[in-house]
């Protein structure tokens, strides 16, 4: 199975970074999602959830507040200002739930993302 490399940084550091074989962004405009071989892009990122799934079906979620994306054929990189990791690629939900609420309650942005964003981690198990 063909998979691209996915970075996810705040300015505290790396989030994520490794290969996924599908990721959906969380875009000013609405959702997207991209494939290995995907046309290049930038776009800007709303307040959301960034989904993305490993060659091995593991799941990994990551809340964000905002940032920018670049895409690639072989690569998506993400600055965002901040991020909380929800599920990684053990599988295992995380503890930080309620930051990742908060974080996204924070984001200045519409309150329908927000709302949606918010009721995306309420249904993550």
């Amino acid at each position: 199975m063909s998979t691209i490399k996915l970075e996810i940084v705040t300015p505290h550091g790396v989030i994520y970074d490794g290969n996924v074989s599908v990721v959906t962004l969380c875009g000013k405009d609405g959702e997207f999602g991209v494939l290995p071989g995907h046309a290049s892009l930038v776009s800007l990122l709303d307040a959301g959830i960034i989904t993305a799934t490993t060659a091995d079906k593991k799941e990994i979620v990551v809340a964000i507040n905002g940032g920018y994306a670049k895409v690639s054929e072989e690569k998506v990189s993400t600055i965002v200002d901040g991020a909380v990791a929800i599920k990684d690629e053990t599988g295992k939900l995380s503890s930080n739930l309620e930051k990742a609420k908060e974080l996204l309650k924070s984001a200045q942005t519409s309150d329908t993302a927000i709302a949606t964003a918010v009721s995306k981690v309420d249904t993550i198990k």
